[in-house]
């Protein structure tokens, strides 16, 4: 576990914007802590560092990572790692043949999707997107790596929001969860 003062370090280069995207909503602006070369690089470092520790590089194939900011963290962990590199977008965004799945969000609903030639049967991998709030988006992803015959064995957040509950919803499948910075 990174050390306080690296935490207080982190925290601080994060934005935070109220009333985004919608009324009620505090929203966690990364990319003030990523536009930081000294600080971006802390964060892939301490990513890697609680995968190899918590999940292992060698218990997965693939690194997947969902639009848009989790390609920001998942991209550096697959190439740090020697891992494949899957991305899961936003509904129309991919090219070839797909797997959608539709889903709530704390402020609305939204769709993603997977190539259907992205997981081949019995892989392993792990999810990364930028911060975990409700669950609904990681378990949406988890639903597409498992419908295309793939395993889910770690999932991997900058940001914990603690009381929305994503956390508990993604362990309750039995998929370990990895974050850096929690708030209340």
């Amino acid at each position: 576990m990174p050390d306080d003062r690296i935490i207080d370090e982190l925290d601080k280069k994060i934005r935070r914007v109220p009333d985004f995207p919608k009324k009620g909503i505090l929203f966690y602006d990364l990319t003030t802590l990523l536009q930081d070369s000294s600080t971006f690089h802390k964060v892939i470092d301490l990513l890697a560092d609680k995968v190899e520790k918590e999940i292992g590089s060698k218990n997965f194939q693939k690194v997947v990572s969902i639009e848009s900011r989790g390609f920001i963290l998942g991209s550096p962990l697959a190439y740090k790692f020697k891992k494949g590199f899957v991305i899961v977008r936003k509904e129309g965004k991919l090219p070839y043949e797909t797997l959608s799945y539709s889903y709530g969000l704390e402020y609305g609903t939204a769709t993603v999707e997977i190539h259907t030639d992205a997981i081949e049967k019995g892989e392993s991998v792990i999810v990364v997107d930028d911060l975990i709030a409700t669950g609904g988006t990681i378990s949406a992803t988890i639903k597409l790596v498992e419908d295309l015959g793939g395993k889910v064995v770690g999932s991997v957040f900058l940001v914990e929001l603690v009381k929305l509950g994503g956390r508990k919803i993604i362990e309750s499948k039995g998929i370990k969860v990895v974050s850096i910075i929690s708030y209340g």
